[in-house]
């Protein structure tokens, strides 16, 4: 187990919302971006909120946004098809970039969502031509990033984490990987057996984790415990070199409150594990 629990949140830039965060004293901080980040004043305003969060903890992730002009941000998407879509995607990554090597953070960036958009995938004409140019850009934007940049696993037909032979070709690339753990349970019909196995293969070139329980059917975001899957045993798992958040959905985006209920549901089952193994042994 891990010795000591992370207190991970996240939130926008937005001023209270850093503030309600910051009240709690996280151990690790992520910011979601969304494309109206990535004006002059949305960055300097990003980077004002990073210096602030700075004084609380020096883990800081940055989401890069998930759409722009309503558009998933793919990794694939053509630059022929969709050129600017392609040219927010690149330049909102090197933004992020900049920021991370000059404030000392991390950016993360999906590897895929759910390929909603048909042209995009149809483009390559099969899912081998796909897979090969998402790869191409893993690398390109790793080489650029280096260890400032991680990558999330989706739900979609490229980058999920979960088979065995494709989470291989994952691991071979040696890339660093943020590991969201509902996304594999969801891709896989809530198995958690081919979860557990999957964190267990990519264990050693995971540094992120998305903590977020579900009950494997849709994207559900919920709470810690209140979906189907196996926190005890997700959390022997985990990379313990590792940084993680609670990426829940909030009623409330002032209020992280559904964050701290599945950190405290963390610690509760930890706790209790703890106490009955004791008391196993010491009855032995």
């Amino acid at each position: 187990m891990i010795k000591k629990v992370q207190l991970g949140l996240k939130s926008s830039s937005d001023e209270k919302q850093v503030e309600s965060r910051l009240s709690h004293h996280p151990d690790v901080y992520e910011f979601y971006t969304s494309e109206k980040d990535f004006t002059t004043d949305g960055l300097n305003r990003l980077k004002e909120a990073i210096l602030e969060v700075k004084m609380e903890t020096k883990q800081i992730i940055l989401h890069h946004p998930m759409t722009y002009q309503k558009e998933f941000l793919e990794l694939v998407v053509p630059q022929k098809l969709f050129p600017e879509t392609y040219y927010f995607l690149e330049k909102s990554t090197n933004n992020l970039l900049q920021i991370a090597f000059d404030l000392d953070t991390q950016v993360l960036i999906h590897g895929s969502y759910e390929l909603k958009n048909k042209k995009m995938f149809d483009f390559y004409g099969n899912w081998e031509k796909a897979n090969n140019h998402l790869f191409n850009e893993l690398q390109r934007y790793s080489n650029l990033g280096k260890e400032r940049i991680i990558f999330e696993n989706s739900i979609s037909p490229l980058f999920y984490f979960g088979d065995s032979n494709y989470d291989q070709q994952i691991f071979d690339a040696n890339i660093q990987l943020a590991f969201d753990v509902s996304h594999s349970f969801i891709k896989f019909k809530g198995n958690n057996n081919i979860l557990l196995e999957s964190l267990r293969r990519l264990k050693d070139h995971i540094v992120h984790y998305h903590l977020v329980d579900s009950m494997g059917e849709i994207h559900d975001s919920l709470p810690l415990g209140q979906g189907k899957i196996d926190w005890l045993s997700v959390y022997s798992l985990l990379n313990t070199k590792a940084t993680s958040i609670y990426e829940i959905d909030l009623v409330d985006m002032k209020n992280p409150l559904e964050q701290l209920q599945s950190h405290q549901y963390i610690l509760d089952l930890l706790y209790n594990f703890n106490v009955k193994t004791s008391d196993v042994k010491s009855s032995c």
